[in-house]
């Protein structure tokens, strides 16, 4: 037998077991999340049922709703983006800081400031891009359902809007803490490093 097994186990009664069950009042904080983030849970809520639907349309009745796909696929994409404006809303898109670590202060707050301008001005590239774009679309419908296809890249650019926004808001509030998470990664995760 390992050593592990060979401890004595400290009895316990049914009542202090039942009591250990017993937990404080979880708070819940819905501040932190932002209007984009409950728009993203809607769509992502949508998009799951019309999945659902399509299934149980599909296997289960196999008499499939064509329109179910469509707007799944077209949810899923805009899930996607609005995602996108949350991660930049919190600094939490793949980054690499390594190169931080070996730099100085001063060097290491000028390329993070650098890395904020850079990202400020691929979402302003990004919208404008998505701008021209949704109106080049503007009369193509969908495929199943009669709906304009520049509704979703009109939502596309609202993200992409969304997303500039945001890194403009992040890039203001890191000139004024002094430091990003590009910097600082442990005061930005909860482990105080």
């Amino acid at each position: 037998m390992s050593a592990d097994f060979a401890q004595p186990h400290t009895p316990v009664t049914a009542e202090e077991l039942a009591h250990a069950f017993e937990d404080q009042p979880v708070v819940v904080d819905l501040s932190k999340y932002a209007f984009e983030d409950w728009l993203t849970l809607a769509l992502f809520v949508g998009m799951a049922g019309c999945v659902v639907l399509q299934f149980v349309t599909r296997y289960v009745l196999n008499d499939s709703l064509a329109w179910t796909e469509e707007i799944a696929i077209n949810a899923l994409v805009l899930v996607v983006f609005l995602g996108s404006v949350m991660c930049v809303r919190m600094s939490r898109h793949i980054q690499v800081d390594v190169l931080y670590h070996y730099l100085g202060a001063t060097a290491g707050r000028a390329l993070a400031t650098g890395v904020d301008l850079v990202r400020i001005g691929f979402f302003a590239y990004g919208t404008y891009l998505m701008f021209r774009y949704a109106r080049l679309v503007a009369r193509e419908r969908m495929t199943t359902i009669d709906l304009p296809r520049s509704v979703v890249f009109y939502l596309i650019l609202a993200a992409f809007a969304l997303m500039l926004a945001r890194a403009i808001q992040v890039a203001v509030a890191n000139w004024r803490r002094g430091y990003s998470v590009l910097e600082r990664p442990g005061a930005f995760d909860g482990s105080g490093d």
